[in-house]
């Protein structure tokens, strides 16, 4: 054994766990399990031989070890006929923007729902048995708000609908697929399907039953804590929530103008826009997972076929929402190509550029601000990333926007947690429009502070 393995004690203490379950789902310890943590994240738990472990196995699974292969290597094993590559978006055939014209997706998907229809295609067709992807679960009796379920059939496949920004794991399906024979699809973020392909290359019978994997653009993970906080801002108790849909869809509405609806035990529901609610600015980085700040890959490069929104215009602000695609794997770029022609769908061809800018700032908090964040001191395990640290020629400013992410990230669980444990969730908020106040004059130059960080800039 390497003595530069690493256990999951490691990954966990230096805050490189996004709670992906794949390690739990490969233990052979019967204790091994996922737990929330003080900050509202899943991490790995279990008796201590297990846990404080360190293993070459453990260490090639999980998706944050400097140990696994990196998402280049994976795509290249993969994807080796891919007919273009790019820095950013890496391996593909072909990529485009637009929605599922077949009735029902687009209406019911929080973008274009192009992610509900490609996963309803591969069980309409019988190219795979089951979906897995995440769905509402019962806080009542589960203790959470969503998790991961197996799709069987286009009813149970609805039900994983729209945008889930809040914790989940993938240990119970992983095992589910293990127990029960099928040909199966995943559906997750980048570091989840990338978590899928790492051990499915440490287990074969994962490597036959896995033939699709659905990646997810995504901006970071977030805590249940924001969950918990939108609850406080709109009247409820958070403890007495059912049910949140982050985004409520409304044609007459921009797609990029967010509004989260929650509903109690009773059936009560409330709305409020993101922008009202003091944690609402995504960018800023309330309750984001550690592990986020070490994360280059924002199209999930090692799936099949990779979902986002197109946030250019005129796209951004059409309500109806609008999907950007790369595709991948040969026999899903055929299967879009014949609907294409059949009119079930609205796609139009695109360029690496185009696919860039409608992420603009992941790429650039993935890129420049990692290079940057990768410069700092650091204890525990070092992440071994493809980019490389460095901060010459960046501005003042720009250092200042990444270093204030980075302690509203940390800041925001904490203080929320205290002020939740003295009964006082006023104190959160006291702190979270300070800093949101400051994060928007040196990010965007608004009010008093803005003018201020300009007359320096």
């Amino acid at each position: 054994m390497s003595a530069a393995a690493v256990s999951p004690r490691d990954m966990v203490s230096s805050g490189l766990c996004i709670g992906c379950g794949g390690c739990v789902a490969q233990a052979r310890s019967e204790q091994a399990r996922l737990e929330w943590n003080r900050d509202g994240q899943r991490n790995p738990a279990g008796d201590p031989d297990w846990y404080r472990r360190r293993s070459e196995g453990f260490s090639a699974c999980c998706p944050f070890s400097p140990h696994a292969m990196n998402e280049d290597e994976i795509a290249g094993q993969r994807f080796p006929a891919a007919a273009a590559r790019d820095d950013y978006i890496g391996r593909f055939d072909a990529a485009y923007v637009g929605h599922a014209a077949e009735a029902g997706y687009r209406e019911r998907g929080s973008s274009g729902g192009m992610v509900s229809w490609v996963a309803g295609e591969l069980l309409r067709r019988g190219m795979v048995d089951g979906v897995a992807h995440v769905t509402r679960a019962d806080p009542a009796t589960e203790g959470r708000l969503f998790r991961y379920r197996i799709a069987r059939d286009l009813p149970a496949l609805w039900e994983g609908a729209q945008s889930r920004y809040y914790p989940v794991d993938m240990a119970e399906v992983l095992r589910e697929i293990r127990e029960v024979p099928g040909r199966y699809a995943v559906v997750g973020i980048p570091c989840f399907i990338k978590a899928v392909h790492l051990a499915r290359a440490a287990d074969p019978l994962l490597r036959e039953r896995i033939v699709f994997t659905l990646g997810l653009v995504c901006g970071h993970m977030k805590s249940r804590h924001m969950a918990s906080s939108f609850a406080r801002q709109m009247g409820f108790d958070p403890a007495a929530v059912r049910e949140i849909d982050y985004r409520v869809k409304d044609p007459e509405r921009p797609a990029n103008w967010y509004r989260a609806r929650l509903t109690d035990r009773a059936g009560e529901q409330r709305m409020r826009d993101w922008w009202h609610l003091v944690d609402g600015d995504w960018g800023s980085g309330f309750f984001q997972n550690s592990a986020c700040d070490f994360c280059d890959d924002v199209v999930a490069e090692t799936a099949d076929i990779a979902f986002g929104d197109a946030w250019v215009e005129p796209y951004s602000s059409d309500g109806r929402g609008t999907n950007v695609v790369v595709v991948r794997s040969p026999a899903l770029h055929a299967m879009l190509r014949e609907r294409i022609d059949a009119g079930r769908l609205a796609l139009q061809p695109v360029d690496a550029g185009f696919v860039r800018e409608t992420q603009a700032a992941g790429f650039r908090q993935r890129r420049e601000g990692l290079a940057y964040r990768l410069c700092w001191r650091k204890a525990g395990v070092r992440p071994r990333k493809r980019v490389r640290p460095g901060s010459a020629g960046l501005p003042w400013r720009r250092r200042m926007i990444y270093r204030l992410r980075h302690a509203i990230s940390r800041g925001s669980g904490r203080v929320f947690r205290l002020a939740e444990a003295l009964g006082r969730p006023g104190l959160f908020l006291l702190w979270a429009r300070a800093m949101l106040k400051l994060y928007h004059g040196l990010a965007y130059s608004r009010g008093w502070l803005g003018k201020l960080f300009d007359r320096f800039a």
